[in-house]
C-alpha cells in the first residue's frame, strides 16, 4: 500500500504542479490556448483553482514525509477530488466533453488517493 501511495502521489504531483503553476504564473492570454474556460471567469478565481491545487500536492507529499498532520493528506486528496468535481462541471456546463477524459482520471485518481490515505495513514 505504501508504494502504491507513493506512486499516486507522484503522478497527481507532476500533473498538479503542472496545471497549478501554470494558473498562478501565466496570463490569461497565455493559458486560453489550453484551458479556454479562463475567459469565462475571472483571472483571480483561476489564480485560486492554481493555488489549491499546488496546496493539494503540498498536503499529498509532506505529511507522511515527515509523519506530522497526517490527516492534511486525507483531507488534501479530497480537496482535489472537489476540484476535479468542479472541473467537471463547469466542462459540461460549457459543452466541452471530449476534456472531460482528463478530468475523470485525475478524479479517479485522487479518489484511489483518499482511499490509500486512509488505509495506510
Amino acid at each position: 500500500m505504501v508504494i502504491a501511495y507513493w506512486f499516486v502521489a507522484g503522478l497527481l504531483a507532476v500533473l498538479y504542479l503542472y496545471s497549478g503553476g501554470m494558473k498562478l504564473v501565466r496570463s490569461a492570454e497565455q493559458l486560453r490556448p489550453m484551458m479556454a474556460w479562463v475567459d469565462g471567469m475571472p483571472l483571480s478565481v483561476v489564480r485560486v483553482i492554481g493555488l489549491l491545487e499546488v496546496l493539494g500536492v503540498v498536503g499529498l507529499i509532506l505529511p507522511p514525509l515527515v509523519g506530522v498532520l497526517t490527516g492534511l493528506t486525507v483531507a488534501a486528496a479530497v480537496g482535489l477530488v472537489l476540484v476535479q468535481i468542479g472541473g467537471i462541471t463547469l466542462h459540461l456546463r460549457r459543452g466541452e466533453i471530449r476534456v472531460l477524459g482528463l478530468n475523470v482520471a485525475l478524479l479517479v485518481l485522487a479518489a484511489v488517493e483518499v482511499w490509500l490515505a486512509t488505509i495506510w495513514l
